[in-house]
């Protein structure tokens, strides 16, 4: 009886093992059917994560939550309104300037493609030079012919985004005023023998991803507004556009300063067609990201991640292609999470006691 007690066992292992891989890719279908929602609740959650620690000192001060609330909401209208004053129109400038410039530089691209096509001597290996020319022409082509289509399913696709501007501000105020209640429902919902060493490790994690997002949003924000000052002192055109898309590129881990200095680069090129001012431009991108890695983070970051490379390219690639923008920047929280919870696993912290 005692033997085929042992023989069971493993068997319930396994079962639980396939049903918690099952509840995955339950979730993850889930999650990949409802992206519109989940995105506008992940929206909801980080500007929750990056507000809370004023409303907290608030707290400190003696201010009561609700009071704190709607002072801090007072204050975000403000520079709300300022910001639709003022940025919004400049950002608005730039993008269309740069849509009715795209079909132009897209026909500087065939041409440059057929110049080479031309220039190419009459030896071996040439045929099938000239077939990739001819198909990046063909692919150039129908991205010329595009060009409307795509401008417009972005415009159509940030009017659909302006719903979730509007309702992020609810989700919010509603996630602080009741953080507390929350969190104590949800520690209610613990094991009494699990329940502080369940919260000491959440508390850790917790501790982990709000210092990453707060620090990679002052990250974003500084390579953007060093990268379009950098671009407007050199006269490359849109700046501000080529700005922003630094900023957000410095969001990815180790290919993101490679990916941040193609438009500049490709601005550089069509306006001068200069070897040096494409020098000039990735040398103010290297300084850029050179003060980002050894000034900027080592003081924004207080405590680094230390997360292997490998898993780090991996989580971005998956959860990126699931949830998009959101999941690239939550890539790297959820890995973390992940590692803290398995090295209190691996030290034997979950082990009944």
């Amino acid at each position: 009886m005692e033997h085929a007690h042992h023989h069971h066992a493993p068997r319930n292992d396994y079962g639980r093992f396939i049903a918690t891989i099952l509840l995955f890719c339950l979730l993850a279908a889930a999650g990949y059917a409802l992206q519109h929602t989940i995105s506008c609740f992940l929206l909801s959650w980080v500007i929750a994560y990056l507000l809370d620690p004023l409303i907290v000192r608030a707290e400190r001060r003696g201010i009561r939550r609700l009071y704190a609330l709607v002072l801090l909401y007072v204050i975000m209208g403000l520079l709300t309104v300022f910001f639709l004053a003022f940025i919004v129109p400049a950002i608005t400038i730039s993008w269309n300037s740069f849509v009715l410039d795209l079909p132009t530089y897209i026909v500087k691209l065939k041409q440059v493609a057929l110049d080479w096509k031309s220039r190419l001597p009459d030896r071996y290996g040439s045929d099938e030079i000239q077939w990739l020319i001819d198909k990046a022409s063909a692919k150039i082509d129908t991205a010329a012919e595009k060009t409307g289509f795509w401008a417009y399913n972005f415009g159509t696709s940030i009017f659909f985004n302006l719903f979730n501007i509007v309702l992020s501000p609810i989700l919010v105020f509603f996630m602080l005023y009741y953080k507390h209640t929350v969190i104590e429902t949800l520690i209610s919902w613990l094991p009494e023998g699990r329940r502080g060493q369940i919260t000491e490790i959440a508390n850790e994690v917790n501790s982990s991803i709000g210092g990453y997002l707060r620090g990679q949003v002052v990250v974003s924000i500084i390579v953007a507004l060093l990268a379009t000052i950098a671009l407007f002192a050199l006269g490359i055109p849109h700046p501000i556009f080529c700005g922003a898309f630094a900023g957000a590129a410095s969001i990815l881990p180790f290919i993101g300063v490679i990916i941040a200095t193609l438009p500049a680069l490709f601005f550089a090129w069509f306006k001068f067609q200069s070897a040096a001012m494409l020098g000039q431009t990735t040398f103010a991108f290297a300084l850029i990201y050179f003060v980002e890695g050894y000034v900027i983070k080592p003081l924004v970051f207080k405590e680094a991640m230390n997360l292997n490379p490998l898993v780090t390219i991996i989580m971005v690639m998956a959860l990126g292609e699931t949830l998009g923008f959101w999941g690239i920047l939550l890539a790297l929280p959820i890995a973390s999470a992940i590692k803290i919870t398995w090295g209190h696993f691996v030290h034997g912290d979950f082990k009944q006691r």
